[in-house]
C-alpha cells in the first residue's frame, strides 16, 4: 500500500467516532500545512465493531469545525492487515493498546510499532479519556491532547 518514502499512521481507539478520527483529522491539518502530507498515509480505526459505517460523533465533529477542521471519515474496524501496512499504530488508552496487542500477535512478523499516542504529550498526559458520556468541555480536552501529540509525532518523523 504505502510506497517507498512514505510513512504511515493509524489512529485507533474503541468506536472510531470520538478520540481516532479527531487525531486523524488533527494529524492530517498538521502534515497538510508542514506540506508533508503527500509523504503521509494516514487513516484511523476501531477495536470494537460497534459502530462501523458511522460518521464521527456530532460533538466531535463541532469541536474540529470550530479549530477549521473538516472530516469525512467513516468508522472502520482494526484488521490484520493493519499491522502489515502500517507504520504507526497510535492508540488512545491502555484498553485500546492491550487489544491491539492481542490482536497483533495473531499476524506473523507484523511491523507497526504499537504505541500510545499521549507517549508523545509534552505535557505527559499519556491517556486520552473517551469523552462519549462527558461533555463539549470534554472533546475539547481530546483536541488539545490530540494536538500536543500528534505536533509532537509530526516532528519525530520529518
Amino acid at each position: 500500500m504505502a510506497g517507498s518514502g512514505t510513512k504511515s499512521v493509524l489512529f485507533v481507539c474503541l468506536g472510531n467516532i470520538c478520540r481516532s478520527p479527531i487525531a486523524e483529522a488533527v494529524f492530517r491539518k498538521m502534515a497538510t500545512d508542514a506540506g508533508a502530507v503527500d509523504k503521509w498515509v494516514i487513516d484511523s480505526g476501531a477495536t470494537s465493531d460497534w459502530n462501523i459505517g458511522s460518521s464521527p460523533d456530532a460533538r466531535g465533529l463541532a469541536c474540529l469545525r470550530k479549530h477549521g477542521i473538516e472530516t469525512s471519515h467513516r468508522a472502520q474496524q482494526v484488521t490484520k492487515e493493519d499491522f502489515m501496512s502500517f507504520e504507526y499504530i497510535l492508540c488512545m488508552d491502555e484498553s485500546n493498546l492491550s487489544d491491539l496487542k492481542r490482536k497483533a500477535n495473531s499476524v506473523n512478523n507484523y511491523r507497526a510499532k504499537i504505541e500510545l499516542l499521549g507517549s508523545y504529550d509534552p505535557q505527559k498526559q499519556l491517556i486520552i479519556k473517551d469523552p462519549y458520556y462527558g461533555s463539549d468541555e470534554d472533546f475539547e480536552k481530546v483536541y488539545e491532547q490530540c494536538v500536543r501529540c500528534c505536533k509532537a509525532f509530526l516532528e519525530a518523523n520529518s
